[in-house]
């Protein structure tokens, strides 16, 4: 099962629209894939049209109680399952911070789920790099990053890889930085592709420094700007259901196939 945490520190980026339709599409590729929400504003669970009532298991029980995820887990389509948030987990940062083990605990919920045969797991992390996001980055093997081109992209950049930095060398030796997808894409600007030429860059001058990101580059997609991603989660679907002859549901089916033509690449960068 290849395991991939979609995060970024800042919000309004892309990042619960992309591990959304991420996941939707791998989906529809033929992919079993279980999603999990781990942010508190339960962004990814209302996107799918869930909204998790009284007494209704969810991450915030796996991650502070005894459930398990198979109790949270709710199928959504043929090939697609969610472990749905709500706003309590906002309390599991409090709740956890003296907990043995507190950074793993999710990590050993995946290890103990044997009931169904997943391909893909996709996290949408929270936008801070609490708790939270740490139990992402250590049960996951592959980050992905979206980053709206603007003049503020590289702003934050390197504290995310020192997080990642962090957690590969404690806790999940395997975690690799997959790359940066740009959302929000709009190619009629110059500042667009100068913002990806400068993240190229970036990781171009940067790649010997950590193993966690030395194979870490900007993805060929460009997720362009496009009001029925915005319009989607206020009808709780994925883009593929709500609009799918529209340009964001090309973008994410050109991800999804990017990403499942990285199986051999993988494998190679990982023998190395």
């Amino acid at each position: 099962m290849r395991s991939i945490a979609i995060m970024n520190q800042k919000g309004g980026v892309g990042k619960t629209t992309t591990a959304v339709n991420l996941a939707a599409a791998l989906s529809n590729a033929g992919q079993r894939v279980c999603l999990i929400d781990l942010d508190p504003q339960a962004h990814a669970s209302l996107h799918l049209g869930l909204s998790p009532s009284l007494g209704q298991v969810t991450v915030y029980h796996v991650l502070t109680g005894d459930e398990s995820l198979a109790e949270a887990r709710q199928q959504i389509n043929e090939n697609l399952w969610i472990v749905p948030a709500e706003l309590d987990l906002a309390a599991a940062e409090l709740e956890l911070v003296a907990r043995e083990g507190r950074e793993v605990i999710l990590r050993d919920r995946l290890n103990d789920d044997h009931g169904i045969a997943f391909d893909y797991l996709i996290i949408d992390c929270p936008p801070s790099l609490g708790v939270l996001t740490l139990n992402a980055l250590t049960a996951v093997h592959e980050v992905v990053l979206p980053l709206q081109p603007h003049f503020l992209a590289l702003h934050g950049l390197s504290k995310l890889l020192g997080t990642i930095e962090i957690v590969a060398n404690r806790w999940n030796d395997s975690l690799r930085l997959n790359g940066v997808v740009l959302c929000m894409y709009d190619s009629g600007t110059r500042l667009a592709a100068e913002v990806g030429a400068d993240v190229a860059a970036f990781f171009a001058v940067r790649h010997q420094q950590h193993p966690a990101w030395a194979q870490a580059r900007v993805l060929a997609t460009r997720v362009r700007r496009n009001i029925r991603l915005a319009e989607a989660p206020s009808h709780g679907q994925s883009i593929f259901d709500y609009a799918p002859n529209s340009h964001g549901a090309e973008d994410y089916e050109h991800l999804a196939q990017e990403v499942l033509a990285q199986v051999g690449e993988l494998v190679v960068s990982r023998a190395a």
